[in-house]
């Protein structure tokens, strides 16, 4: 019956542990044993959430093993990880208490040799070329003579001076340098912000926008050129509206911006032949096609004068032109004077023939109207005169008599009183709609102020923009690098917390850092040396 009952002491000295106690200690000792491990595997799942950490998964044919990379070490990473890249993983493995599983912290990640490389290299051109990136349709051709060629390049390399000393011996341009790293992390966001900014100057502008760009670099290996082999390069070299040539590595070496330019060159030294021609083979051209021309226009002279010889043989002489035309005239001339005169006589004869036609009635109708005409102008007496304008005096007097002084002033005076009542009513309608107007005005003004949003801003409450943008919620003001909040009294630029604004390109070298815009300008006609 005693064997049915536990016994309180039968659990012996085994200690208990809190579940936080046991995930500490297991978390301890998986750190301790893999403080440090170099882990080499194809990544699975990826994710990239906003926070700028990365989550993945290392697997092979049997395991995964999850792992993270946190924003600071995703930031240095020189090959950022894509689904089904094989890698080598060095880090610490961790445990993760709220899920009760293990991780590894990723400190570097490195494609596992060349040959992952490649196959990312060729994965992420097959993405690129289904875009249309690399069609022959986007590019552009190339200026015969540009006037001003930009570089984007390394200004302390041996590959500017090649480019400087090709030019100068073939066709001295204007040439401006955007410095940029040519390897390492910088390299891709330096050079895609170069092929944009290049892109953003404005044509006639202070500093002139190039009509060619070349993005130059020695050789070097696949990992060397990895900067331009990333997507953002590639990107800003096939949106630039100015015609790139790409100079990157050596004949050998292909990199996704040769895909994208619009010319690839084998090299620094051949994007320069490729951008200008040579000077003295234009000079000579143009003096052959100068004697081509002389000669052209001289045997063309030649030629039409030695016609217009032929064809002035075969013209008759102008005097023996002349000849017939004198004879004539001076035939016309002697029948001239004997014609007159015939025509003279006979108009005169036919003249006579018409006055005796006429009607003996008519000279006597006309008779008539003369004698009419005198009587009428017999009856026309001065006395006659005198009394016509008598009566038309008494008639001007009688009608002036009507016209009364002081009647035309009463009615001069009443005319003038309406009008002053007019004018009156006409003022006193004008102040009262003004008055009205007015009011409704002020009313309207302090509702605006009511219902405007600056008197809310008195109250203690701002407006947060970005451009001329308002923001209203975080997400919008997540993407934002600057922002500016408008209080009731001004306004006043912010930058939030973890935010990285777009810095403007960095000039290579103390001694440019110092000197700010001091170099030497280039002698008049000719290339100024950077160096």
């Amino acid at each position: 019956m005693n064997d049915l009952i536990d016994d309180e002491g039968a659990a012996g000295n085994s200690p208990e542990f809190t579940v936080s106690e046991l995930s500490g200690a297991v978390k301890r000792t998986v750190e301790g044993a893999f403080s440090h491990v170099r882990v080499r595997g194809e990544v699975g799942r990826l994710s990239l959430p906003r926070s700028g950490h990365i989550y993945l998964d290392l697997k092979d044919d049997r395991s995964v093993l999850a792992s993270v990379v946190w924003k600071g070490v995703a930031n240095r990473l020189t090959h950022k990880p894509e689904e089904g890249m094989e890698v080598i993983a060095t880090g610490r493995l961790t445990t993760f208490p709220g899920q009760s599983k293990y991780q590894l912290v990723i400190d570097d990640l490195q494609p596992a040799g060349a040959g992952a490389l490649m196959a990312m290299l060729e994965k992420r051109r097959k993405a690129l070329a289904a875009e249309g990136l690399f069609d022959d349709a986007r590019k552009q051709r190339l200026p015969f003579l540009p006037e001003v060629i930009g570089v984007v390049t390394s200004p302390s390399g041996a590959v500017i001076r090649d480019i400087l000393h090709r030019l100068r011996d073939r066709f001295p341009r204007k040439v401006l340098i955007w410095p940029v790293a040519v390897q390492g992390p910088k390299c891709a966001p330096e050079v895609a912000n170069a092929i944009r900014g290049f892109n953003a100057l404005t044509p006639g502008g202070a500093l002139p926008r190039p009509d060619l760009l070349i993005v130059a670099r020695g050789g070097g290996s696949l990992e060397d050129l990895w900067g331009f082999n990333e997507e953002a390069v590639v990107r800003a070299a096939a949106e630039s509206a100015i015609p790139l040539i790409s100079a990157v590595g050596h004949e050998t070496d292909t990199t996704l911006i040769d895909y994208a330019s619009d010319y690839r060159a084998p090299t620094p030294t051949g994007a320069a032949e490729k951008a200008v021609p040579v000077r003295m083979d234009m000079l000579n051209w143009l003096r052959q096609q100068e004697g081509i021309l002389t000669r052209g226009i001289t045997g063309a002279l030649t030629a039409r004068q030695q016609r217009l010889t032929d064809l002035g043989r075969a013209l008759p002489r102008p005097e023996a032109l002349m000849e017939p035309a004198r004879q004539r005239l001076d035939l016309a001339s002697l029948r001239l004077a004997p014609a007159l005169a015939s025509r003279t006589k006979d108009a005169r004869a036919q003249l006579e023939r018409l006055s005796s036609r006429l009607d003996p009635a008519l000279d006597r109708a006309v008779a008539r109207k003369r004698l009419a005409l005198g009587e009428r102008a017999a009856g026309l007496t001065p006395a006659r005169l005198a009394g016509v304008a008598r009566q038309g005096r008494r008639d001007l007097d009688r009608l002036a008599a009507r016209l009364d002084p002081q009647r035309l002033t009463a009615r001069t005076s009443q005319m003038e009183e309406q009008l002053a009542a007019v004018r009156a009513r006409f003022a006193q309608a004008a102040v009262q709609s003004v008055s009205r107007r007015r009011e409704a005005l002020d009313g309207l003004e302090r509702l605006r102020r009511t219902l405007g949003y600056q008197e809310t801003l008195g109250r203690g409450y701002a407006v947060i923009r970005a451009g001329e943008d308002v923001l209203t919620t975080k997400a919008q003001a997540e993407g934002h690098a600057a922002m500016e909040i408008q209080f009731a009294d001004g306004r006043l630029g912010v930058t939030p917390t973890g935010a990285t604004p777009k810095a403007a390109p960095k000039k290579s070298g103390k001694a440019g850092a110092k000197s700010g815009g001091g170099k030497p300008k280039p002698p008049e006609g000719g290339q100024g040396s950077l160096f």
